[in-house]
């Protein structure tokens, strides 16, 4: 056979993990790598399109909207040194938020290794503690292996990053390329055989509770158990909240679907979490934004824990029944061992609270009658009309909301309504500001045929606004909401309530955003009327190409209800006092 470089290896390992999609920025190190992806970018070889970012940070985050929206591993190809030391606030987002992407980034020869050659850096070293596996590929002959092991980690089990650090030599040297297929690593557990004796625990305390509620995460999404969990909530009647990245694992509408949890959810969820005899916690891992102080969290509760991850069990709470497995295959076990059951009485009870919060918070939030615009309205403008486009022009699939972080995030994740699986690209664990634009253009190679509303704050964008330039080169069809305050809006409304409304470099003097759209040839438009809103919002979804609707948002707006640091969830305060 042939004898191909390691890097032509490399462009066949990815074409057989079925990798269509890369995002990328070239240099020296990975320079013969993307010498051979030039020929697999056209012509008869054409396996891949290649997106030239403009920073290496904002490839690991269109690599992760790519995942999170289409279920498939994202690819981001990039340099040593500096280029990849970029990615790595990805890397950890995707770490944190379980995200399955695979870097692959240059590295010096190895005969120069550890003699600070240019642009060297102990990648390795930096991204073991961040990522599932690093490894460091030395050989042209070990790529076809590196990358399939790769793949397997990234996708499998509770998903998560891999780096591959690609040495200069390794990309050069010749071999005889052999496909490799890695499906079994020894020691690597990634889907735990469920315990029967755990189940049949869990289905007695279900069976035997009045109060039983759901607490619906991330993991239901990764697991593509969406319709068995709500198979199991139907039978036993389970009322269920869920957290930020578990939003659209359940459709708003669904008659069990209770609100989010946390900081910022729904007043009636937490404040019943408190009151539940039997928590059922599926695919979530108890983030303090979701649990409050936990020495106080629903200490009433016998609590049943459904993880594919055996380290997140009694992690941060206290399980009662820990049921370790795949929730595609848990789910489904647990339903057939509980009961058919009603609790309307109990699920009664939660409409008291629910109707409080709509006359005090919701109302107030999405249909003000007076004043500036609000970001509520905003956020329940977009998904309703939105909605309503996809169903009248028969698209598959409703709008997909990708955010920014801060008061954007936190009020398009309240008021956007989600009624198909893997609509939401959001920065959970590591919070990461600037991670929604290039997020949201990776979302739409992830899921070209549904739009994709990317809302962020005036901070964020302009933390990866050069990615505006990605979007004009490729003509990507991101619908971008900007809601600009002129603040870093969650820093001044902690600053207001906790710092005695010392406003510390929070507010912020902003450019004419209209004149950077006209440079990048992206549409534009203002809106700081309320009667033009939702004009406004229907000539952004209806145009072809991408979009900036700039909205002007009260300034000192704050976030509401919300679970102040150091407090119960059941001490949510439904209006904030600053």
């Amino acid at each position: 056979m042939e004898k191909i470089t390691g890097a032509e290896a490399l462009m066949l390992s990815l074409k057989a993990q079925g990798v269509k999609t890369i995002f990328g920025y070239p240099g020296g190190a990975i320079m013969p790598t993307y010498d051979a992806l030039f020929d697999y970018t056209r012509g008869e070889k054409k396996a891949f399109e290649h997106i030239l970012v403009r920073h290496e940070q904002a490839a690991a985050h269109a690599a992760e909207g790519y995942a999170r929206v289409s279920g498939k591993v994202g690819v981001t190809l990039v340099t040593s040194g500096p280029g990849v030391t970029n990615t790595l606030t990805g890397v950890a987002d995707a770490m944190m938020d379980s995200t399955p992407i695979v870097v692959i980034a240059g590295q010096v020869a190895t005969g120069v290794l550890g003699s600070d050659a240019f642009q060297e850096v102990d990648l390795v070293g930096l991204a073991q503690p961040i990522t599932k596996w690093a490894y460091q590929i030395r050989s042209a002959k070990d790529v076809a292996w590196a990358v399939s092991r790769a793949f397997y980690i990234a996708r499998s089990g509770r998903p998560g990053p891999v780096v591959l650090d690609f040495t200069k030599n390794a990309q050069t040297e010749k071999i005889t390329y052999e496909p490799t297929k890695v499906d079994f690593i020894r020691s690597y557990v990634p889907y735990p055989e469920p315990k029967q004796e755990k189940l049949k625990a869990a289905a007695e305390l279900i069976n035997n509770a009045k109060k039983p509620m759901a607490l619906v995460g991330q993991g239901v999404e990764l697991g593509n158990a969406q319709e068995e969990l709500k198979a199991f909530l139907e039978k036993a009647d389970i009322p269920a909240g869920r957290t930020m990245l578990g939003l659209s694992a359940l459709p708003s509408n669904h008659k069990l679907n209770m609100g989010m949890l946390g900081m910022h959810g729904s007043y009636s969820v937490n404040l019943k979490e408190q009151e539940a005899d039997v928590l059922i916690a599926i695919g979530m891992r108890f983030s303090d934004r979701v649990t409050g102080d936990v020495s106080r969290y629903a200490k009433q509760a016998k609590i049943i824990h459904l993880d594919i991850d055996p380290s997140e069990i009694d992690k941060c709470v206290k399980t009662t029944v820990a049921v370790v497995g795949d929730c595609k295959v848990t789910l489904p076990a647990l339903t057939a061992l509980i009961n058919k059951n009603d609790h309307s009485e109990w699920k009664e009870s939660f409409q008291p609270l629910r109707k409080k919060e709509i006359e005090n918070v919701i109302t107030p939030a999405t249909k003000p009658t007076s004043g500036p615009l609000l970001m509520g309205e905003v956020a329940h403008d977009v998904a309703k009309i939105g909605y309503e486009l996809a169903e009248n022009q028969g698209k598959i699939g409703s709008p997909i909301l990708v955010t920014d972080v801060g008061q954007n995030q936190l009020m398009s994740c309240r008021y956007f309504k989600f009624h198909d699986k893997r609509s939401i690209a959001t920065s959970g664990g590591m919070g990461t500001m600037g991670y929604g634009l290039p997020a949201a253009m990776g979302a739409t190679y992830g899921a070209p045929e549904r739009t994709v509303c990317c809302f962020m704050g005036d901070g964020g964008l302009q933390m990866v606004i050069q990615e505006l330039g990605t979007i004009m080169e490729y003509d990507i069809p991101v619908k971008m909401i900007l809601l600009n305050n002129n603040y870093l809006g969650n820093v001044r409304q902690w600053q207001d309530m906790f710092f005695h409304k010392k406003q510390s470099f929070t507010p912020m003097t902003n450019p004419d955003f209209g004149q950077i759209a006209a440079a990048y040839g992206i549409q534009y438009h203002r809106v700081s009327k309320r009667e033009d809103l939702k004009e406004a919002i229907t000539e952004m979804l209806t145009s072809k190409g991408a979009y900036l609707l700039e909205t002007i948002i009260k300034p000192d707006m704050n976030v509401e209800p919300m679970i102040a640091p150091g407090k119960a969830i059941n001490e949510m305060q439904l209006n904030v006092e600053c």
